[in-house]
């Protein structure tokens, strides 16, 4: 279907993604995973088939289910579905220390990039879906081509500049 027959609409500035409700295989790995690695605070079992996770007392930021994938093997990469999701951090310092507490771990990151706009690290949690752990740099500092449009990029984060965040 061909929505361009529909008067133009525009979501309102302060519209944003509240939550992902994922598929997961086994819940108490991936409760592991959220919890216990990424520090998301459990907030609500749902039956012993489902739970929620969040940060700062919020309901749920992340909600993880077994109700169709008890078991189920990862989604096959080369079909549509989520590439990833991400987890915007506040400050950079933030996004620091999660690297840090992942290198710990020795859990697989699958990238690192610097976006102009942001500060990205990329991992998959053990159902194979895509997460990306971010911070944005103020609105003042992202890159502008000469006409004012955000000019993102793809770039090699600097790691070592990043972790440098914890010092003192």
């Amino acid at each position: 279907m061909m929505y361009d027959t529909l008067p133009p609409y525009t979501a309102p500035a302060q519209t944003r993604i509240g939550h992902v409700h994922l598929k997961v295989a086994d819940l108490q790995r991936s409760i592991a995973f959220y919890r216990d690695l990424l520090g998301f605070e459990l907030t609500l079992w749902y039956g012993d088939e489902a739970a929620f996770l969040s940060a700062g007392g919020y309901h749920h930021h992340i909600g993880i289910n077994i109700w169709y994938s008890r078991n189920a093997p990862p989604a096959p990469l080369h079909q549509a579905g989520l590439y990833h999701f991400a987890i915007l951090y506040p400050t950079r310092k933030d996004l620091a220390m999660i690297l840090h507490r992942l290198l710990q771990a020795d859990y697989p990151l699958t990238g690192a990039s610097d976006h102009g706009v942001s500060e990205a690290i990329y991992l998959n949690d053990p159902d194979g879906n895509g997460v990306e752990l971010y911070w944005d740099r103020p609105r003042e500092r992202w890159p502008r081509t000469a006409d004012g449009k955000i000019d993102m990029y793809t770039r090699p984060l600097d790691v070592q500049g990043l972790l440098r965040e914890l010092d003192g």
